[in-house]
């Protein structure tokens, strides 16, 4: 998973904000709050927007007075901070990102990856030619047999020449 939230011109990023589930609000590193809703509305509003996110806002007022300003809003004259429906996900998968068994499982996934690779570019299948989800698989399965079968031939020693007969 990328992580594209990390800002490069010098500002505050999203990591630098903390997010509270039970409140569903982002703290600033000043301490003010980012919430979603300013007001209660009299039809309720989910507050997703159409790329899957919620958008917490700061309120104007306290970034007109913040020291951090310039470092955390300079061209706006407030903070928004998204957040994906999904974060929570995001958040374990990050976790998980930094672990040995993921750099392990990774590496393992690269290796067969670059098998498929070289497949693709020896046999030359530019399209399946066996219909539907099984079809694709037996077919993948055939490939990765045939490319087995031809790695363990190269481990193989070649027998000796047998002398001919005269």
């Amino acid at each position: 998973m990328f992580d594209k939230s990390n800002r490069t011109d010098g500002t505050f990023s999203r990591s630098d904000f903390v997010f509270d589930a039970e409140r569903n609000h982002y703290t600033c590193p000043q301490g003010k709050l980012l919430v979603q809703f300013r007001r209660t509305y009299a039809t309720p509003r989910s507050g997703i927007t159409k790329d899957g996110t919620r958008l917490y806002r700061s309120s104007k007022s306290d970034c007109q007075g913040c020291a951090f300003k310039a470092k955390c809003c300079p061209n706006t004259p407030q903070r928004k901070v998204p957040r994906d429906l999904d974060e929570d996900a995001r958040d374990v998968a990050r976790s998980l990102a930094n672990t040995p068994a993921y750099e392990r499982s990774r590496h393992r996934r690269k290796r067969v990856e670059m098998l498929f690779a070289h497949l693709k570019r020896i046999l030359r299948p530019g399209r399946l030619r066996l219909r539907g989800p099984s079809g694709a698989r037996d077919e993948f399965l055939l490939a990765a047999t045939a490319q087995n079968l031809r790695k363990l031939a190269k481990l193989r020693p070649m027998p000796a020449a047998c002398p001919v007969p005269a």
